[in-house]
């Protein structure tokens, strides 16, 4: 069987794709890796951390060509796997992978500077920064988005607060600009939700643009999260394409 990666988004764990592993398990070897900092591993506040240490750990699963799925976070990921390893990547799928290098034309500059309102984490004694948490999910989400999580999901958050906005600060000073992402010769499935953040619909756009081989698809109802809220129709999009009954 093909083996599928799925990698999982900044703040969350391997959990989230697990009714997709369920889906794809009956065709295809699934490996569903705990990114670096999260799952029962957790890092130091205030450690260093740069996103393609997650790419290095990545690579070192790969024993042989797969199909790689990743959302948000972990669509970055999943593209910057396919530059590292062209020869080990078959499919890509990706839900709004934050891409933000690629923003690097004079068209961009809203997109860039909407970026730039997340700003700097500055924790507490206790290596927590509410505010910066709040922001974060509030810029994704729409305003009160933080304080209309539950007080679990909250904690979640707070307890990968540092190596999430590590992964921020790192992604959003990349620089893997048009021209090196054009260079990903696989088929490629671009997902997103015209909801989401209008800089990231920007960067989903363009980026089907600018693969080769892409095909996009947004829907109409979802927003950045729509891999949480509606498992199910992205789910069956990911099936779909890795079978190949989409190009």
């Amino acid at each position: 069987m093909t083996p599928v990666l799925l990698i999982h988004s900044g703040g969350l764990t391997s959990r989230q794709w697990r009714r997709l592993g369920g889906l794809l398990a009956p065709s295809h070897r699934v490996i569903a890796p705990d990114l670096i900092g999260y799952g029962a591993e957790r890092g130091p506040a205030g450690k260093p951390f740069h996103f393609q240490e997650d790419v290095a750990r990545l690579r070192a699963l790969l024993d042989e060509p797969v199909h790689v799925v990743g959302h948000s976070y972990g669509g970055l990921l999943a593209l910057q796997l396919a530059l590292a390893r062209p020869d080990a990547v078959r499919r890509i799928a990706v839900y709004e992978p934050v891409t933000f290098g690629l923003l690097d034309a004079p068209g961009d500059a809203a997109a860039r500077e909407a970026i730039g309102q997340l700003g700097a984490y500055r924790p507490d004694a206790l290596g927590v920064d509410e505010t910066w948490l709040e922001r974060f999910i509030d810029w994704w989400q729409g305003a009160g988005a933080w304080r209309a999580l539950g007080a679990e999901t909250q904690q979640a958050f707070r307890d990968v607060g540092w190596k999430l906005s590590q992964e921020v600060a790192s992604l959003t000073a990349d620089r893997t600009g048009r021209a090196r992402y054009a260079t990903i010769a696989a088929p490629t499935l671009i997902l997103g939700g015209e909801r989401t953040q209008p800089a990231e619909l920007h960067v989903v756009r363009e980026l089907a643009r600018t693969l080769p081989h892409a095909t996009l698809r947004l829907f109409s109802d979802l927003g950045h999260m729509g891999p949480i809220t509606h498992a199910a129709p992205i789910n069956d999009a990911i099936a779909a394409f890795l079978e190949g009954s989409i190009e």
